[in-house]
């Protein structure tokens, strides 16, 4: 209970001491693109009702959902083949660094092209940033597999399917969570910005709609969604993360330890 009670005020401390450097340094502010914490809090329950929770902050979650998890079984599934077979590799290179390069926010209007303006649009720009990290950081997971458990499982008989699964995927899954985390930040941003382009709700499509029509503290309202959204999904991934990667953690703690 101690060290859990630790935990929390090491997660809660800073974000405590910057809410009050806020409050103190808008305190008295009469900048109205700049108004003060007090007043951003006070519209805060007045904007963000039941009603609008439901059409825009879970509307947005789902989309981020529903991409985040295709970019993860594409991702994983591509890279564990590329990092498998060199040949494979040699000829996909090129191509995947080529569209890497590419930034996601470019392809939105050639996106709209092919998929509307609807939701299956917003869910393609999430899924064309987030799969980029995922997949690469499977393929340098792969490849690193270390050769003697690969010889030994040979060996064994182990091969196919309870290969993949006990030791190609639970060897590289440090690097393909690694991967997974940089997704999740590059998913909330691509979020934001296929909403802003075209769209009739979501956090993006509110913020700026907040913007157009000068209702300031309503928009800085939306801009602590967003911030307590991403937190709040950053919270939910290291849970996760500390749970399938248990294995891991009590490795690199014994090592440490010796």
């Amino acid at each position: 209970m101690r060290r859990l009670l630790l935990g929390a005020v090491y997660v809660l401390a800073l974000p405590a001491v910057l809410v009050a450097l806020w409050w103190v340094a808008s305190d008295g502010s009469t900048n109205p693109f700049w108004p003060p914490l007090r007043t951003i809090l006070k519209t805060f329950p007045d904007v963000w009702t039941g009603q609008r929770l439901r059409d825009d902050l879970l509307r947005s979650v789902l989309r981020l959902l529903a991409g985040y998890a295709t970019a993860a079984v594409v991702g994983v599934a591509l890279g564990t083949v590329v990092g498998s077979y060199r040949r494979v590799r040699a000829v996909c290179e090129p191509v995947l660094e080529f569209l890497r390069a590419v930034p996601p926010p470019v392809l939105v209007p050639v996106i709209m092209l092919f998929a509307g303006i609807g939701d299956t649009m917003k869910i393609v720009v999430i899924v064309s940033g987030c799969v980029w990290p995922i997949l690469l950081n499977t393929v340098e997971g792969v490849r690193a597999v270390d050769p003697v458990m690969t010889e030994t499982a040979r060996s064994y008989g182990i091969t196919g399917v309870t290969r993949l699964r006990t030791l190609v995927l639970r060897s590289a899954s440090p690097q393909i969570f690694a991967g997974l985390r940089q997704a999740l930040s590059i998913g909330i941003i691509l979020m934001v910005i296929s909403e802003m382009s075209a769209a009739s709700n979501g956090l993006g499509f509110t913020i700026v709609q907040f913007q157009r029509s000068f209702a300031i503290p309503d928009m800085w309202t939306g801009i602590l969604v967003l911030g307590l959204l991403g937190f709040a999904l950053s919270v939910v991934f290291q849970v996760v993360e500390r749970r399938v990667l248990g294995w891991y953690h009590g490795l690199r703690a014994t090592t440490r330890r010796s």
